[in-house]
């Protein structure tokens, strides 16, 4: 991170010995049968299981594969995107001893203070005016973005803003009548519905694979980037390093979601950022070039019968817990708009704008979809009682490539 095809033909049952001869016969009889031909008055429908219709060949209503269709479609509006970015060399100690250099004389040479990272991801234009969407870690910090078209055609890229908090960033080619992509609602998205990723996976530019929705919802700490704000959609659509960036197509050619990430090790396991999200994101970006979170400056964890107890039983706890359910706050951090709220670590969190809330997840959602400066009412339970505060969400305090 910062770090299948496949087709299925249809089956053909196998004859035996019995079943040829009976078929010889039926014939003979249909030929010769009163010496003239025995032609059937209405001719019946071959019945096809409705099952093995659905997954012989992904086709559209015309009759085409909807893959190649949605590709042919979508294709022209992916771009490589290639960046990079001045880093300074770290020195190691020995190198800078006045003696080390003597010792070693015009023999040594000093290492360059500087050196040249290079990346390439994917992205995918918007408008016909060169507005491209991308993953925020493809182009953060970058001196030069190269965006290259499917056509060969190479435009210089200006970053408008990247987004580190969910991973999404936007370029700026200047061009002319581009290709574009559509935008679909992930908010629609089913798992099992089709998937199909274009990207530029390990420098295969305009490499195309298709899959499923696995899964949608699946939280930063499932997927294992705890310090995003996305829903991440799963799918089993090749994903590998160089999709990034890249979008992910329903069977319609639409894009429904960002592919980002991947998990080391695991097979079938990708992940997109949903197309909702992004342009949310990629609005804000666009039209002052940064995004503000609501943040509140809490640790919390979901109350369970067995946390409950561990916490009571710890020697070392500053505070006992007496509820079973909601959301525990485990601490808050100094100076934070939760501490400046009189938010405070054991405190139980059960109501969020008189919503209840049952989840740590829910409680994010919830501040993600409040407004910096904003009122948040929350009821907390505290040594038994209830207790309603007032909070106003601070801006995320987000850490760049340069701090």
């Amino acid at each position: 991170m910062h770090h299948h095809t496949s087709s299925r033909q249809g089956w053909k049952p196998w004859k035996t010995p019995s079943t040829y001869l009976l078929s010889m016969m039926l014939g003979a009889g249909m030929m010769f049968a009163g010496s003239r031909w025995l032609i059937p008055a209405e001719a019946k429908p071959v019945q096809t299981d409705p099952v093995i219709a659905q997954i012989r060949l992904p086709a559209d209503e015309s009759g085409a594969n909807f893959i190649a269709t949605a590709v042919e479609r979508t294709g022209p509006a992916v771009v490589r995107i290639d960046s990079a970015r001045t880093v300074k060399n770290r020195i190691p100690e020995p190198f800078n001893d006045p003696f080390f250099r003597q010792f070693f004389g015009s023999e040594f040479q000093m290492p360059p203070a500087t050196r040249v990272e290079r990346g390439t991801g994917s992205g995918f234009i918007t408008t016909t005016d060169g507005m491209i969407l991308t993953n925020a870690h493809v182009v953060d910090g970058a001196d030069t973005v190269t965006v290259t078209l499917k056509d060969g055609r190479n435009f210089q890229g200006k970053v408008l803003g990247t987004d580190p908090v969910t991973d999404v960033a936007v370029v700026k080619i200047q061009a002319s009548n581009l290709p574009t992509v559509s935008l679909g609602n992930s908010d629609q998205l089913r798992p099992g519905e089709w998937a199909i990723a274009i990207g530029n996976p390990l420098g295969l530019d305009n490499t195309v694979t298709a899959g499923i929705i696995s899964a949608t919802g699946r939280t930063p700490s499932q997927v294992g980037v705890p310090d995003k704000r996305v829903g991440f959609i799963q799918t089993d659509a090749a994903i590998n390093p160089g999709n990034s960036g890249g979008p992910l197509l329903n069977q319609r050619g639409e894009v429904i979601g960002m592919n980002t990430a991947i998990i080391g090790g695991a097979q079938g396991l990708g992940f997109a950022i949903p197309i909702n999200t992004a342009r949310r994101i990629a609005d804000q970006l666009i039209t002052k070039g940064r995004v503000d979170h609501p943040y509140l400056g809490i640790q919390m964890a979901t109350l369970t019968p067995e946390l409950k107890r561990n916490i009571n039983s710890d020697p070392n706890s500053n505070f006992e817990v007496q509820d079973d359910q909601g959301i525990l706050v485990v601490r808050v951090i100094r100076n934070s708009p939760a501490a400046k709220g009189g938010l405070r670590t054991g405190d139980v969190i059960v109501r969020i704008d008189n919503q209840i809330v049952k989840t740590a997840d829910q409680v994010q959602r919830a501040v993600e979809d409040s407004s910096v400066g904003g009122n948040l009412s929350i009821e907390v339970r505290r040594n038994g009682r209830s207790v309603a505060l007032t909070l106003q969400p601070g801006a995320f305090p987000v850490r760049t490539a340069d701090n």
